[in-house]
């Protein structure tokens, strides 16, 4: 009886390429969830957990979300510099006035795992404030949420 083996991509076969997301008037979560699933590859036939199978992702208008509820005035993020009264904590309406790119990176950056390869699929996602960015030579694909 012979058994078939199991595909597994080489790094020099895996092809990257570029999608565009508008974030004007979309939801911040359904945005996050869109971007980590093709950061992280799972969207093509030749996933592979413990390599960088993925595509890189352009997120414009990220300053124009918006979110259901009163997440605006509930929803707090928290962060602690280890010292003594060091916990700092700022809602969704001041972190997107102060830092507009910040608030979709968060969301993204919490569903892909941690580690090595998370933080090589960190650096795969661009995030701009408005609809300028640099990158028209990587012709991307635009992409609906």
């Amino acid at each position: 009886m012979k058994m078939n083996k199991t595909y597994i991509p080489k790094k020099e076969e895996i092809e990257h390429k570029y999608y565009i997301i508008d974030a004007n008037n979309q939801i911040l979560g359904k945005i996050a969830t869109k971007a980590a699933t093709i950061l992280r590859g799972k969207h093509k036939a030749i996933f592979t957990p413990h390599l960088d199978t993925g595509d890189r992702v352009i997120i414009i208008n990220a300053g124009k979300i918006k979110v259901t509820g009163k997440k605006m005035q509930q929803k707090t993020y928290q962060r602690y510099s280890g010292y003594p009264s060091g916990q700092k904590s700022v809602t969704l309406a001041k972190l997107l006035e102060k830092a507009p790119t910040q608030a979709v990176r968060l969301a993204i950056n919490r569903m892909i795992p941690s580690g090595k390869l998370g933080n090589s699929l960190r650096s795969c996602v661009r995030i701009y404030a408005d609809e300028n960015h640099p990158h028209q030579a990587q012709k991307p694909i635009p992409l609906d949420v």
